[in-house]
Parts: structure tokens; C-alpha cells; sequence
């Protein structure tokens, strides 16, 4: 079915003792989210995750992304994320009614631990590319370098509307921790959970992001 990841019915929970040492190729790997939350000022300063409504549809799911897994003979893992639909552009809805908006994503995930759980950090894209036109015709490539309204004499290179000027694109990161429930000997199936922290979208440069907390289920096959 669209936006869902295959479950796994069969194999094991003794992931450490049917799990053998060596070199994996981690094919038809899918991350299915089930729950979203953006960390929020909940009053007197302090922040909290809070839950939030998604607004986007069935398209979130990232899906056929492929990697490298090593597995130690002390049941130590480092996993590598390569290649795949690795990133999905999805909108979450505060209580208030803003809308945040960020790039789902585990691209470039290097993670490292145990069976029981492996965790590491991995790139974020940014939400919109380098060509993308704001309403007043500014981009990161392309476009005015400030805003034609602001008139000539450095007025349009003040503090307050730098960050709106000069577009940035630069990658940020965030970290995923993955946990193996289950895994099939038999046909190479494998999955579990996960949870990532990640940024929201910063409107190429001019808005500091918000956390967004994102957790659900994967599943992959294991080729050696």
C-alpha cells in the first residue's frame, strides 16, 4: 500500500544470536513515520515536544533507499545510508494554527552502536533549492540580490534584512536512533523503530528553525 512500509510477521527477537558478523548491503530500506512533534515554548521559558496535526498526505514515507550495514562479532553495528528516496518535503500544524513546514529526511545517516539500537547523525537538505524565487524575486543563485523596493546606498544590507537578502542553502543535521525488533535468517528481512530530531524548514537562512521530533517504523532486506 502507498506511504506504508512491508511489516515483518515472521523471523526472530534474538536479533544478537541469528544476526551473523560481516558485511551487509541494506537494500529496500523504508521508514514509515507514525507520530510528528515540533518542540514549542510551553511558558516560563521552558520548551517542550507537543503534538502536531500533519497536513500532508500519503507522500511522507521514504522509501527503496539502500545502504551498507557491518555487523561485529561483539554484535557492534555501523550502518550507512547511500542512496534512495531519502527525503520528503512534509507540512506539520501547531495547536495555534502555524504551520511548519521541513524536509523528512535521514540522508547520509553514519550510525553506529549495538543490535539493540544504533544511532548517529545525518544531513538536512534544505526545504527549498538555490533557484527558488522569494515573493520579492530574491534567490540563493538566481535572482535580485536585494529587495527592489529598498532603495540604493546599502539600505538593503541592514542587520535586520540580511538574513532575508542573502539566501543560504547550507545543509544542517540531525540524528536518528534505530532499533531492531525482529529479523527473518531465512529471507533477510529485518525491522524495528525509530525516532530522529531533526530542523524544520529556515526559509533559505531567514528564520531559525524549529526541532521537529519524528517517530515510527522501518524495515529493510539484508544481502550479503
Amino acid at each position: 500500500m502507498a506511504n506504508t512500509c512491508p511489516v515483518l510477521n515472521s523471523g526472530t527477537n534474538d536479533v544478537k544470536g541469528s544476526l551473523k558478523p560481516g558485511s551487509y548491503k541494506f537494500d529496500k530500506f523504508c521508514i514509515e513515520p507514525t507520530s510528528f512533534q515540533v518542540k514549542e515554548d510551553v511558558g516560563k521559558g521552558k520548551k517542550e515536544f507537543i503534538g502536531v496535526k500533519l497536513m500532508t498526505r500519503l507522500t511522507y514515507t521514504l522509501d527503496a533507499m539502500s545502504g551498507s550495514l557491518k555487523v561485529g562479532n561483539g554484535g557492534s553495528i555501523e550502518f550507512k545510508e547511500e542512496d534512495g528516496i531519502d527525503y520528503a518535503p512534509t507540512t506539520v500544524q501547531l495547536p495555534g494554527g502555524a504551520r511548519v513546514p521541513f524536509l523528512f529526511t535521514v540522508k547520509e545517516l553514519d550510525a553506529k552502536g549495538d543490535v539493540s539500537s544504533f544511532s548517529g547523525e545525518f544531513s538536512v537538505p534544505s526545504y527549498r533549492g538555490s533557484t527558488f524565487l522569494d515573493p520579492k524575486g530574491r534567490g540563493a543563485a538566481t535572482g535580485y540580490d536585494t529587495a527592489v523596493a529598498i532603495p540604493a546606498g546599502g539600505a538593503g544590507d541592514e542587520d535586520a534584512l540580511g538574513k532575508e537578502n542573502n539566501k543560504s542553502i547550507k545543509p544542517l543535521a540531525g540524528k536518528a536512533q534505530l532499533s531492531i525488533a525482529k529479523y527473518d535468517p531465512a529471507t533477510g528481512e529485518i525491522a524495528g523503530v525509530f525516532q530522529s530530531v531533526q530542523p524544520s524548514d529556515t526559509d533559505l537562512g531567514a528564520k531559525v528553525p524549529k526541532d521537529i521530533k519524528v517517530q515510527g517504523l522501518w524495515y529493510a532486506q539484508l544481502q550479503q
